[in-house]
């Protein structure tokens, strides 16, 4: 059974959801707050966010449930929440390879999927953070919110739970691998077109062509022809 939960402030929410994992049966719990001190982003990054403005969510979910890989997990994941927010906000919303969350060329949602055993069960941690009533941001910041972007307001509480409605209902329902790739591969970012993407400190043009099932990246690079990327092997800049 679906429950979701919240914490008026936590460290992160990715690292508290396993104590709310009390029960065998315990699948597809949530945890959110809206003031998250020590959020952390992929491969070590770190996810900061004004209290009060934005939403730290987690959902775990058990592994047991999803017949696909990791890889399509994390991409489906991505369409899913890239889903909620075109409807939402009526706009289009794109995926930056592998799964951050952009909207009108600002990110608003960053994303970290682990996995963890927690009371002898596998668990996908779903881990999302939502930048949507914050209206400042660093100068040099890719980062954006809903309210920056869109010029809409929404109570914190009736997005979360919007959010977690949406996303039990998608995941109880995996589409097919080959759907996956593809809806993932139609909401790429800058797909087909000409970007700038630095590579072992040079930059130069290239075109993202799309990502595969192994969860590279392909790229038909002005210089180097085509070619395919693991995360942080090659950085767009955007």
């Amino acid at each position: 059974m679906s429950q979701l939960f919240y914490l008026k402030e936590c460290s992160s929410t990715n690292d508290e959801i396993s104590k709310f994992l009390l029960y065998e049966n315990s699948d597809f719990i949530a945890l959110h707050t809206f003031h998250q001190t020590k959020g952390r982003g992929q491969y070590g990054n770190t996810w900061s966010a004004a209290a009060e403005k934005n939403l730290a969510y987690t959902l775990a979910v058990k592994t047991e449930n999803f017949p696909v890989s990791d890889f399509l997990f994390n991409y489906y994941t991505a369409i899913i929440i890239r889903d909620f927010l075109a409807n939402l906000t009526d706009n289009p919303v794109k995926i930056k390879w592998p799964n951050d969350i952009i909207l009108k060329n600002k990110k608003i949602v960053g994303i970290l999927i682990e996995k963890k055993k927690i009371n002898q069960n596998n668990y996908f941690i779903i881990g999302a953070g939502f930048n949507i009533l914050q209206e400042k941001f660093d100068e040099i910041s890719n980062a954006g919110s809903i309210l920056t972007q869109t010029g809409k307001h929404f109570n914190l509480n009736e997005f979360t739970i919007a959010l977690h409605d949406f996303l039990v209902e998608k995941l109880n329902i995996i589409p097919s691998e080959d759907e996956i790739l593809s809806r993932f591969n139609a909401g790429l970012f800058r797909k087909d077109e000409i970007s700038v993407f630095e590579l072992n400190e040079k930059r130069q043009n290239g075109i993202i062509k799309n990502a595969d099932i192994n969860g590279n990246l392909w790229i038909d690079l002005e210089n180097d022809g085509l070619q395919s990327f693991y995360h942080k092997e090659i950085k767009l800049l955007y």
